[in-house]
């Protein structure tokens, strides 16, 4: 391998020693010392990607693609605003939907029990998702606080130049360190609808198509005492159609939701953000290569995790902070990350930043 690298590296070296020679007696033309700078610029630049045990192949692409990162920061910067529009905007769709068109099918098709389980869940399901919704987008995510020195830190931000508590991260939309860092999620659309609503009217829809087809032929060969046939009216074919937009558009988002929800799950349960887990899974890598294995120090076990992540402080918690719409803030400062006073286990380990 030392062979191949010298075999390699050889020609370079003297084709750049002669170059030098060259600049060194200022008889090479100021081009030539232009290239001759840049290279020595360039084997700098190399050099520094890979200086220290933290440096190697993912750190040269992360350089390589930094423009490309810049790029995408920017486009969903400007094209923020431009999805929240238009998650309400699906969102009060949906809702005028199920007001104009379900409620008054539900209301003749359905059952008492059931009638009153859809119309409970169904308007339980709209105030969370609409609360919620407002919250998130209206309420500050936290920034640590400048100017102070008595703050904990445990790096420097590289584009803020400044130091940031234990799981604080720059966040390229906000352009600035942001506590507990973990990324913008601007979807989030009510999923409820019916089969059965569905089935239906997609079997009427298709009788419309079958109808209109073959209308002309009918209308040709009828006699002036026979009747025409019946027709769908606007307001039906409006219905039918908006039933299956419903049921389509629900169902798109819940897989997609549903995934996303699942993998969180998996996050939550571990303790961990997004961000920590590319974090935590090169420092896991970094330490089984000497033998020694990675504990998160936020993890404090499956059930606690949750109790966290939810803020149930007491029993009573899970109908007043998780049934029921909540502005509880979270637990702790987002600067020091002690665990709450009821959690039944803690083991501390390394920090991860």
């Amino acid at each position: 391998m030392r062979g191949q690298r010298s075999l390699l590296l050889g020609p370079a070296r003297l084709c750049l020693r002669l170059l030098l020679l060259l600049g060194y007696r200022r008889r090479c033309p100021p081009l030539l010392r232009s290239l001759v700078q840049r290279w020595r610029y360039g084997k700098v630049c190399l050099r520094s990607m890979l200086y220290n045990s933290f440096g190697g192949g993912e750190t040269a692409v992360d350089a390589a693609f930094e423009p490309i990162y810049w790029l995408v920061d920017n486009v969903i910067r400007w094209f923020g605003v431009v999805f929240v529009v238009l998650v309400i905007v699906l969102t009060s769709s949906i809702v005028a939907i199920a007001y104009l068109c379900v409620l008054p099918l539900i209301l003749r098709t359905y059952s008492v029990p059931r009638l009153c389980w859809h119309f409970f869940y169904s308007h339980w399901n709209l105030i969370l998702i609409v609360f919620h919704y407002y919250q998130a987008i209206t309420t500050p995510p936290g920034y640590p606080p400048q100017g102070r020195n008595d703050i904990a830190t445990v790096s420097i931000c590289k584009k803020c130049i400044y130091p940031k508590p234990a799981r604080t991260h720059h966040c390229s939309i906000c352009n600035r360190c942001v506590l507990k860092m973990d990324h913008h999620c601007l979807f989030t659309i009510p999923c409820y609808g019916s089969w059965d609503l569905f089935r239906e009217a997609y079997a009427a829809i298709e009788r419309m198509k079958q109808l209109d087809k073959n209308k002309p032929q009918t209308l040709a060969n009828q006699t002036y005492h026979q009747t025409p046939p019946p027709t769908f009216s606007f307001r039906e074919r409006v219905t039918h159609k908006s039933l299956v937009y419903l049921w389509f558009l629900c169902s798109s988002v819940a897989l997609a939701l549903g995934a996303l929800t699942a993998w969180h799950a998996v996050l939550i349960s571990r303790g961990e953000t997004s961000i920590e887990r590319h974090i935590n899974k090169k420092e896991r890598r970094r330490l089984q290569e000497k033998g020694r294995v990675f504990r998160n120090p936020y993890n404090y076990g499956c059930l606690d995790n949750w109790k966290v992540f939810l803020g149930v402080d007491t029993g009573r918690h899970w109908l007043t902070r998780v049934l029921l719409p909540s502005s509880h803030l979270p637990h702790g400062n987002g600067m020091s990350w002690e665990p709450p006073p009821w959690v039944t286990a803690h083991s501390a380990s390394v920090m991860a930043v």
